[in-house]
C-alpha cells in the first residue's frame, strides 16, 4: 500500500547531478596595452591615476591571470598565444549589481539568453540580479558556469522577500520566520536576500540577523522612502538598493552612509524623485542606430524604447543631483556602485558610469564603482574587480582610454570572461579555442 507520511523507511530519493565548472585550457598573454589595474584602490576621492600600468603585459593560465606588470619584467611562457594589444587599454570586467535580467519565471530557458550575451558583450562579465524567478536564475547561473550558455557570471537574490499583499509575500513574524526564508534561498543557490517593502522595521531587523547567521548579504528595497532607508543602514543591511528620494543629502546621512560601510547602488538609469536618467541617453543618442547593440537585441525591444523620446532641458533631469550625492558618499569613504537595472542591457551599465561622472566623479572613480567596489559590495573582491596575480580573468579590452574620456568605456573591442577570451562584436571565442557563438533566435532560420 502507499507509505504512510511518519513511515521510518519512507527516504527521499536524490535527483540531482553535478558537471565540472568551465575552465580552458592554455595560456594567453595580452602584450603591450595599458592597464587600469584597480589594484589597492579604495573608497574615497582618488588623487592622480594610481593602479595604471603603461606597456604591460598580461598571462592568463587557465582562468586566472598568473603574471601582470611592465613588459619588461613578465615573461611570456613558450607555447602562449600571444595578442598584441598595443595602443589599447585593458579594464577589470565590469560589475552590475543590480542587473535584471529577463524573467522566464515559465521554466523554459532559451538556449541563448541575448540578455545575458548583450551585457557580455559590452564588458558587463559580473551580474547581480537582486529579483527573479528562484528556479530559473539559479539554473541560469549553472547553465552559465558550465559553460552550456554563454553570459556573465550571474549571482542573485532568487524571488524577492516581499512585504505587500501578493501571493508570494514573505511574511515575517518571527526569526524563525527569517531563517526560514534565508534557508530556502541559499539552498537554491542565493548569496544575498532582497528584502524589498517589509513595512515593519522588526521584520527587516530579523532578517538582517539572519542574514548574518547564514553568511548572507541583505540587500534591501526601500519604495522611494528615505527614512525607510536610513533605517537600512542604521540597522546592517549589506546597502540600500535605489536611489535616495531626495535632491540633496547632507553630512548627516553622508556620513552615515560612509561610517557604516554600507553600500550605495543609486540605480541613475531608474533614479527616484524626478526625471531619470534612461531618458537622458535617449535624448542625447540615437540608440536605435547602435549597430553593436542591435547585433545583441531585437529590435522590437530597442525601438519602442528609444526612438519616441523624452526631451527637455538638462537641468530637468534628477539623476544628476543624485549623481552628486553618491560622489559626497564616495569622497566620504562610502560605497558607491554601479547597478543598470536592465533597462537597456549592456549599455545600461556604461550609462551608469557616464551619470556618476556627471555627478562628479572622476573617471577613475566612476571606473571603480563599476569594478573593484561592485565587486566589495558583494563580497567577490578575492576574485574579481581588480586585475591581480592570482585573480580571475575577467577583463574587457578597449580601443580607446576611458581615463582620458568616460565615454570610451564603449569601445570595446574585446572581452575576456574565466580566461576565454572574445570579440566583442560577435561574442565568438578567438582564444585558443576557436568556437562560434550560438545563434539567437531571432538568428535562426
Amino acid at each position: 500500500g502507499l507509505a504512510k507520511a511518519d513511515d521510518a523507511e519512507v527516504k527521499g530519493r536524490p535527483i540531482g547531478f553535478t558537471v565540472k565548472a568551465d575552465r580552458p585550457s592554455g595560456v594567453i598573454a595580452l602584450v603591450g596595452a595599458r592597464v587600469i589595474t584597480m589594484a589597492g584602490l579604495k573608497p574615497g576621492a582618488i588623487q592622480g591615476t594610481p593602479g595604471v600600468i603603461e606597456n604591460a603585459t598580461v598571462v592568463i593560465t587557465g582562468n586566472r591571470i598568473t603574471a601582470i606588470g611592465p613588459a619588461s619584467s613578465v615573461h611570456v611562457p613558450s607555447g602562449a598565444k600571444r595578442v598584441d594589444v598595443t595602443g589599447k587599454t585593458i579594464l577589470p570586467g565590469i560589475v552590475d549589481d543590480h542587473a535584471h535580467l529577463g524573467g522566464e519565471g515559465d521554466g523554459l530557458l532559451a538556449e541563448s539568453s541575448w540578455q545575458l550575451a548583450a551585457n557580455l558583450a559590452f564588458g558587463v562579465t559580473t551580474s547581480h540580479d537582486p529579483s527573479n524567478d528562484t528556479v530559473t536564475v539559479f539554473t541560469n547561473a549553472e547553465l552559465l558556469r558550465s559553460g552550456a550558455k554563454l553570459g556573465p557570471r550571474l549571482f542573485s537574490t532568487g524571488t524577492i522577500l516581499y512585504g505587500a499583499e501578493t501571493p508570494f509575500k514573505a511574511i515575517v513574524e518571527s526569526y524563525d520566520d527569517a531563517l526560514s526564508h534565508l534557508r530556502r534561498q541559499k539552498a537554491a543557490g542565493a548569496i544575498s536576500v532582497k528584502s524589498y517593502n517589509q513595512q515593519r522595521r522588526d521584520s527587516r531587523q530579523m532578517l538582517v540577523k539572519a542574514a548574518r547567521e547564514l553568511e548572507m548579504n541583505n540587500v534591501p528595497e526601500g519604495g522611494s522612502l528615505l527614512y525607510m532607508n536610513q533605517t537600512h543602514v542604521l540597522d546592517g543591511h549589506t546597502g540600500v538598493e535605489h536611489s535616495l528620494p531626495v535632491p540633496r543629502i547632507y553630512k548627516d546621512t553622508i556620513q552615515l552612509f560612509a561610517k557604516s560601510k554600507s553600500g550605495y547602488t543609486p540605480t541613475l538609469i531608474v533614479g527616484y524623485g524626478g526625471l531619470s536618467g534612461e531618458y537622458y541617453w535617449y535624448q542625447k543618442t540615437n540608440v536605435w542606430e547602435n549597430e553593436r547593440l542591435l547585433g545583441f537585441i531585437p529590435r522590437d525591444v530597442i525601438d519602442p524604447r528609444s526612438r519616441r523620446r523624452v526631451m527637455a532641458p538638462d537641468d530637468d533631469f534628477n539623476h544628476i543631483l543624485i549623481a552628486r550625492g553618491a560622489k559626497q558618499i564616495s569622497d566620504a569613504g562610502g560605497l558607491v556602485q554601479v547597478g543598470a537595472h536592465g533597462q537597456i542591457q549592456g549599455i545600461g551599465a556604461h550609462w551608469e558610469m557616464w551619470m556618476l561622472q556627471q555627478g562628479g566623479m572622476s573617471n577613475l572613480e566612476a571606473l571603480r564603482a563599476a569594478t573593484i567596489d561592485g565587486a566589495r559590495y558583494l563580497g567577490l573582491d578575492g576574485d574579481i574587480g581588480s586585475l591581480e596575480k592570482g585573480k580571475l580573468a575577467d577583463l574587457v579590452i578597449l580601443d580607446k582610454n576611458p581615463i582620458d574620456s568616460i565615454q570610451n568605456s564603449e569601445a570595446i573591442g574585446m572581452v575576456m570572461l574565466n580566461g576565454r577570451l572574445y570579440d566583442a562584436k560577435t561574442l565568438n571565442e578567438i582564444g585558443n579555442e576557436q568556437r562560434t557563438r550560438k545563434p539567437f533566435w531571432w538568428e535562426r532560420k
